[in-house]
């Protein structure tokens, strides 16, 4: 029996395997490792494909959206051009976070998000950026098309996430928030990200 052409007869790996979006960098495909619900940090097993436990949230803050990456990006020399201070990429796919009214209360979904903005941050002297989007067909958000249609009450939450999520009691902390940038740096990043890993991985 022939396979139609649309079908995966294997599980697609979600770094590799799935695709950015027709759409990008405008709308593109997300692949959701954690939710607001989630206490403990997850992420994808770069050998398998298969989620992995990192560790449990080292704080008690939670990620404010749903939090995960771009297919088929990769953050090497062309995001660490994007990024003035930093020393390098962080040689891991881009990461996205995605806003919904409707609680998504489990991982391991795909979904199309539509760019708005960014977050620019340094981790360790790592280009470590965070792009900022919205369900694309969340009515809810249908008119946010940048970042400054966003509360600054939520960019904010977003902002002391990622400063704090590292966070180690008693030591210090080397995370840097340099800015939240709107659409069209985002693209510009994203654009970024597809040409390195391109460059990296073919």
């Amino acid at each position: 029996m022939a396979f139609p052409k649309t079908f995966y007869r294997w599980r697609p790996h979600p770094w590799h395997g799935l695709e950015v979006g027709e759409d990008h960098p405008r709308i593109v495909n997300a692949y959701i490792e954690m939710t607001p619900f989630d206490a403990v940090k997850y992420e994808v097993d770069k050998t398998t494909g298969y989620l992995r436990v990192d560790r449990p949230q080292l704080t008690s803050s939670m990620t404010p959206t749903l939090y995960g990456f771009i297919p088929q990006t990769y953050c090497a020399t062309r995001v660490h051009g994007l990024s003035a201070k930093s020393e390098c990429g962080d040689t891991d796919p881009l990461d996205i976070c995605v806003i919904t009214e409707r609680p998504i209360n489990r991982g391991e979904v795909i979904l199309r998000a539509r760019v708005i903005g960014g977050i620019q941050m340094i981790d360790n002297g790592e280009a470590d950026d965070k792009i900022i989007a919205v369900l694309d067909n969340d009515q809810f958000w249908k008119e946010a098309m940048d970042v400054k249609d966003i509360p600054p009450a939520l960019l904010e939450r977003l902002r002391h996430y990622f400063a704090t999520y590292k966070l180690v009691p008693g030591q210090p902390s080397d995370v840097h928030i340099e800015t939240i940038y709107g659409r069209e740096q985002a693209y510009s990043v994203i654009e970024a990200a597809m040409e390195d890993y391109t460059e990296v991985y073919g």
